[in-house]
């Protein structure tokens, strides 16, 4: 005997829709089948625009149906009652019948029904053929219907529509479903629900699943079925131990015993692959500052060390690289290397750990890692020498300033305070800092001597900090009205890291021809009423904001123009208003404008620099909203000090300094002792023009603070000048160029290269960029370079006929071999540079450099960074212009 088949709530509404369209034609319904018990049996229901109240009964006998039909005529109205029955045909009289819809009793096709739910003419045979499916669409759909899908409906559209049905989320309900989607499923609680699906329809949406999305979903799915989604990735990272060469049985066995699923040819790797790449699209998006996304990768990696721990596999994981245990285990090997002085080892450490895929996830550490290994690199290079002030202060903006800034990063150490690492990093901070010491040491000998007769008619080579507005801002103010932003206390270290966030953000550099960034030489005493008042009047003057202001205005009334200085209480605006409206009125005029900024300096008066590793533009207050107004208006922008500061990293909590004489944290009257340097000229404005100051960081007179100024450290007498440019052709001063990012970076900053490279060029000192066109390039070529060869092509000769009024084949050899110099990346002013375009169009360039290497449209040359870098295939290059390797 057939099973009579279920019927619900869903396969009645959609017979009485087919066959009831008249509400007053009939109000009996016979149905073969037994009704679905969880169903209601009563409910309303719409049918031909007037709502009517359905009654659904089951009954097993002619008796039962007669019952209840007479109850229900007994109650009137236009009510519907629906009677699912087993009962044939042929056992019920006419007069039953004939009040019935289509006087008989109706049977259900299934599959009818489901073409009817989703509104579709006509529907795939192979639903048909699939009972699970069509059992499982009637079941699960939702409350509001199913999404009309079109004519016919396909088994795929069915399947998709089940799959959002019944396994729920974002993650499969939009966009396609793949196996990144099913990867980030696993993860929703709706994937717990999977387990209670009938096993029937389990089976036939894994084999769907498997046919359209591939292996990787088998294994997923059938550990969602174990009841296991949630643990699904955790297994995909551990399964590498399983899918390598030469895995031995013992650990496959382990493993296995830990999957608990027994996956089929190569349905484990291919799930072992799409969890590596779920995870790295994550981690992509916590570099982009996605929290939830650093959440969700930071889960399962904590719980895949957890189940390695389990199975007694963390050892054999040593070397993946989505473990935090295997993450540490890097780091460690780096403390290694870095405690036993052996550098090549050390900088192939770094590469291990920046491979592994949480060094993304845990930027500090990565960050702490990089810093340790480039001071084993300066610490490799010759010990530099001070043979003058002007010398040490070019020397430590350029370069010492980058260590200062490693060496804040070190003190921090490890977050995880991993005792091998920490020590190793100890070992390396206290070298670097015995160097910087010797260093500070001979600056103050020479700054002693240099003292005595230092003044603008005598400056030996240096720029004083009186001398920037004259030197650095009035020729810039020839052009355009520039905004000079004193950044109170602001170190080479802190300069050098803003430097590097204000050129991924478009600011370009610009300097005097003869060197790179510009560094003065701070008023002595270093402090804020010394120098500060200097470097804003112009002249050797010491004073508050009162001196400060008048001063600034006198210098510029004498030059003709017009000048406003705002000091913190004056930059604020009031509600709704970021920056005060006298403020924005002068950055919207032709005044030359200046902004005290005192974010740095008051953190280190009142302890907020703590232990800060570094600053971002953003910690600076006003510095932002000031640099987009001077972008606004065409404005190039000078960031100066007016000194800079040391830190204070003693642990003991020692106390001050014992010294007669003292008036300042960092300088007193009196004998210099050890540690300190007598210093006395007419560029002393404090003490009667004699004082005596430290050179040494850990000596203070005062009260214990987070950082001091006033000294003679180099990081306290460098004054940081950066000229910055809105735009890379903004009109510049006669004998001013362009800086590139090469030309501000210290070469041991980079990463040293594995393979065999041209030896670099040395840094340019005196050359001047030509004003003559086609003028020679800054880099020379020589004739067996890679450029020279490239140029001498008959493909190269092909391309400049598109280019007809392109770069000459000097200049183009020059900018090839550069880039290939820089590992095959340079920026695009270093670039430029090269091609003797410097301060030109930056985009035309780069689109005639594309147009003469890119040829038939293969990516030779590229743009990344946001179009700050060029990136050159040199493997590419040599294939698409025949130039052999040597």
């Amino acid at each position: 005997m057939a099973v009579a088949p279920q019927v619900n709530r869903r396969i009645v509404e959609t017979l009485l829709e087919a066959h009831l369209p008249d509400p007053r034609d009939r109000r009996l319904l016979l149905v073969h089948g037994r009704f679905d018990g969880p169903s209601p049996t009563e409910f309303k229901m719409t049918i031909g625009g007037k709502p009517r109240r359905i009654t659904v009964t089951d009954q097993p006998s002619v008796l039962g149906i007669v019952e209840a039909w007479q109850a229900h005529q007994s109650t009137g109205g236009e009510d519907v009652l629906v009677v699912t029955t087993v009962v044939d045909d042929r056992q019920l009289g006419w007069d039953l019948r004939a009040h019935a819809v289509g006087k008989a009793t109706q049977t259900v096709d299934r599959a009818e029904i489901i073409k009817q739910r989703f509104g579709a003419k006509d529907v795939d045979p192979r639903i048909r053929r699939e009972p699970w499916l069509v059992d499982a669409l009637l079941e699960a759909e939702p409350t509001g219907g199913w999404r009309r899908s079109g004519t016919v409906l396909t088994r795929d559209a069915a399947v998709r529509a089940l799959i959002g049905a019944r396994l729920g989320g974002a993650e499969l309900t939009e966009g396609g479903i793949d196996a990144a989607a099913l990867l980030a499923w696993s993860r929703t609680p709706a994937a717990a629900g999977f387990a209670t699906l009938p096993e029937a329809e389990r089976k036939g949406l894994v084999s769907w699943l498997e046919e359209n999305v591939g292996d990787a979903a088998a294994v997923l799915m059938d550990l969602a079925s174990a009841g296991r989604a949630d643990d699904a990735m955790a297994l995909g990272i551990l399964g590498s131990v399983a899918t390598s060469r030469g895995v031995a049985g013992e650990i496959a066995v382990a493993f296995g015993g830990l999957l608990g699923v027994r996956p089929k040819g190569n349905q484990l790797p291919a799930f072992v692959d799409a969890v590596a790449g779920t995870l790295d699209r994550w981690l992509t998006e916590v570099q982009a500052g996605g929290e939830a996304a650093r959440r969700r990768v930071l889960d399962v990696v904590t719980r895949a060390d957890e189940l390695a721990e389990s199975a007694e596999l963390t050892e054999a994981l040593a070397g993946n690289r989505y473990l935090r245990s295997g993450f540490r285990s890097r780091l460690r090997a780096l403390g290694t290397a870095l405690s036993r002085h052996r550098d090549d080892a050390a900088e192939k450490a770094l590469r291990d750990v920046e491979a592994h895929a949480l060094a993304k996830l845990f930027p500090a550490q990565t960050s702490t890692a990089s810093m340790a290994v480039r001071l084993v690199r300066w610490l490799g290079q010759p010990e530099p020498q001070v043979d003058s002030v002007a010398g040490a202060i070019r020397a430590h903006l350029g370069e010492w300033g980058w260590v200062d800034r490693a060496l804040a990063v070190l003190w921090a150490g490890d977050e995880v305070h991993d005792p091998v690492l920490g020590q190793a990093y100890r070992k390396v901070h206290d070298a670097v800092r015995e160097r910087r010491d010797r260093l500070d040491e001979a600056f103050a000998r020479r700054l002693a001597a240099w003292t005595t007769t230092a003044s603008t008619l005598n400056p030996a080579g240096c720029l004083l900090v009186e001398d920037v507005l004259e030197r650095v801002v009035a020729p810039l103010a020839k052009e355009h009205a520039p905004l000079v932003l004193v950044l109170d206390g602001m170190s080479s270290a802190v300069a050098v890291e803003l430097g590097e966030q204000l050129a991924e953000r478009g600011w370009h550099e610009a300097s005097l021809e003869h060197g790179g960034r510009l560094g003065a030489v701070a008023a002595i005493p270093s402090v804020t009423t010394v120098s500060r008042a200097a470097l804003l009047t112009g002249s050797p003057t010491a004073g508050a904001q009162g001196v400060e202001r008048d001063g600034f205005a006198a210098f510029w009334r004498r030059r003709h123009r017009q000048a406003a200085l705002f000091h913190k209480s004056e930059i604020g605006g009031h509600a709704g208003q970021r920056l005060s409206e006298p403020l924005v009125t002068a950055l919207a005029g032709d005044d030359v404008v200046a902004v005290v900024l005192n974010t740095i300096d008051d953190a280190l008066d009142h302890g907020r620099e703590g232990n800060r590793t570094g600053w971002r533009l953003e910690d600076v207050t006003y510095l932002r909203e000031l640099l987009d107004a001077a972008r606004a208006y065409g404005r190039p922008v000078v960031l100066v000090s007016d000194h800079g500061h040391v830190l204070d990293r003693s642990t003991d909590g020692r106390t001050p300094t014992g010294a007669a004489g003292v008036e300042s944290v960092r300088w007193r009257l009196g004998t210099a002792e050890d540690g300190e340097v007598e210093l006395a000229g007419p560029r002393v404005l404090a003490g009667g023009g004699r004082v005596v100051v430290p050179w040494r960081e850990d000596i203070r007179y005062l009260q214990r603070r987070a950082g001091y100024h006033g000294g003679a450290a180099l990081a306290e007498m460098t004054v940081p000048v950066l000229v910055l440019l809105p735009a890379a052709d903004q009109a510049l001063p006669s004998g001013w160029r362009m800086l590139s990012p090469e030309d501000v970076t210290p070469q041991w900053w980079g990463r040293r290269t594995e393979a065999v490279a041209p030896a670099p060029q040395p840094r340019r000192k005196t050359s001047k960029a030509p004003a003559a066109p086609a003028p020679e390039p800054l880099f020379a070529a020589p004739s067996t370079s890679l450029g020279a060869q490239v140029v001498d092509t008959k493909v190269y000769e092909a391309q400049k006929e598109f280019v007809p009024k392109g770069i000459q084949k000097p200049q183009m050899a020059a900018v090839i071999d550069v880039l290939v110099e820089g590992g095959g990346t340079r920026s695009v002013v270093a670039v430029a540079a090269a091609a003797g375009r410097a301060g030109r169009s930056p985009e035309f360039l780069v689109s005639i450099l594309q147009r003469l290497l890119n040829v038939e449209g293969y990516p030779v040359l590229t743009p990344i960074d946001g179009g700050r870098t060029l990136k050159l295939d040199v493997d590419l290059l040599r294939e698409q212009f025949g130039v052999r390797k040597p």
